[in-house]
């Protein structure tokens, strides 16, 4: 499919600099088949059903933006993927300026060494001495806001709590799995009494989410690898639960990649370790998932063609018109939606 199909024009009004307050206050446009409905989140017990199974990314972020120097040339870095116990793989800005070999000083102490340098231009740090990079990375490193807000403020205290889910454990994602950052005790309790079981998986989100599609056509996109994990006894109770008559609702789009990386034609779960760039387009069969609880994603995204791909193009279209006329918040920080499709015949 042409990329420009998936385009859309969003007023800058509409991105969300900073998260709903309380979390769980945000508004959820829920999309059932082809009929749109505004609520809120706090909703969200009413619309599952008992049995009904909901998925998260346990996923912890890492203050993954560095700063630093390497002579006179100012250099930035996002680490997007772990390689080893002392090596990331990072995004570096002002690249042409970094040598293989060059360390370059992003001050506290952290030194790093370009070691390699990828297709994409991405750079090999190693990292110096003998404390875990995540120490090095809390001393020097900032929170990794997408490009759509740090273009328009910088990183500031509160990120370190807001742009970090109640969820976030396995430390590891240099973007946060932001549909859960919605998620209160209040709203978890509540879902609890409805009867609504919880689970959870690991995907470390890489920076590669926020980069723009090159290509002309789907076709022609290549995906970053990211790592997930889902361990036996969880693929057995997702299982178990579908079985019953439970649907499975994934809280965003990182765990619904990592249940379709993980699950046969058989449609069950299998347990699952490793790089997954599974690319999901209209046109896809989902296995593993009957629901989705998602942002509102950028045009010409990854992200927009996944939610085409499970509700179809035109009522994505349709919704996302809505949303931008209602005032919906975009992207990140911003409001929820829950899509159900039309079970297959």
């Amino acid at each position: 499919m042409r990329v420009a199909d998936f385009d859309f024009d969003l007023p800058p009004e509409r991105i969300a600099l900073r998260p709903a307050r309380p979390r769980d206050s945000a508004r959820m446009l829920v999309v059932a088949g082809d009929t749109l409905s505004d609520r809120a989140v706090l909703d969200l017990p009413q619309l599952l059903a008992p049995g009904d199974v909901l998925v998260f990314n346990d996923t912890r972020v890492i203050p993954a933006q560095l700063e630093g120097r390497r002579g006179d040339a100012r250099i930035g870095a996002t680490l997007h993927k772990r390689a080893g116990l002392r090596s990331w793989w990072a995004f570096v800005r002002n690249a042409k300026r970094v040598r293989l070999g060059d360390t370059i000083d992003f001050g506290s102490g952290v030194l790093a060494t370009a070691a390699e340098r990828d297709e994409a231009g991405a750079i090999l740090l190693e990292f110096g001495g003998d404390e875990p990079v995540e120490l090095l990375l809390e001393r020097a490193g900032t929170m990794p806001l997408p490009p759509y807000i740090a273009g328009k403020r910088a990183p500031d205290e509160a990120d370190r709590a807001d742009y970090q889910t109640m969820f976030a454990r396995e430390e590891g994602a240099v973007a946060a799995p932001t549909a859960a950052l919605h998620f209160t005790d209040r709203l978890i309790a509540a879902l609890d009494g409805r009867g609504i079981q919880r689970e959870t998986l690991t995907l470390h989100v890489g920076a590669g989410t926020f980069l723009p599609i090159k290509a002309d056509d789907t076709a022609d996109h290549r995906m970053h690898a990211e790592w997930g994990r889902i361990d036996a006894a969880t693929a057995q109770r997702l299982n178990a639960a579908r079985a019953a008559g439970g649907r499975i609702i994934a809280v965003g789009t990182t765990p619904l990649r990592l249940l379709e990386s993980a699950a046969g034609e058989d449609g069950l779960i299998r347990p699952f370790e490793g790089d997954t760039d599974i690319f999901i387009t209209p046109g896809y069969r989902f296995r593993a998932i009957d629901g989705l609880m998602t942002n509102f994603h950028l045009p010409r995204s990854t992200l927009f063609m996944l939610v085409s791909a499970l509700m179809g193009l035109d009522t994505m279209r349709r919704a996302y018109a809505h949303a931008i006329a209602e005032g919906y918040r975009f992207y990140s920080y911003g409001d929820s939606s829950l899509l159900l499709p039309q079970p297959a015949k």
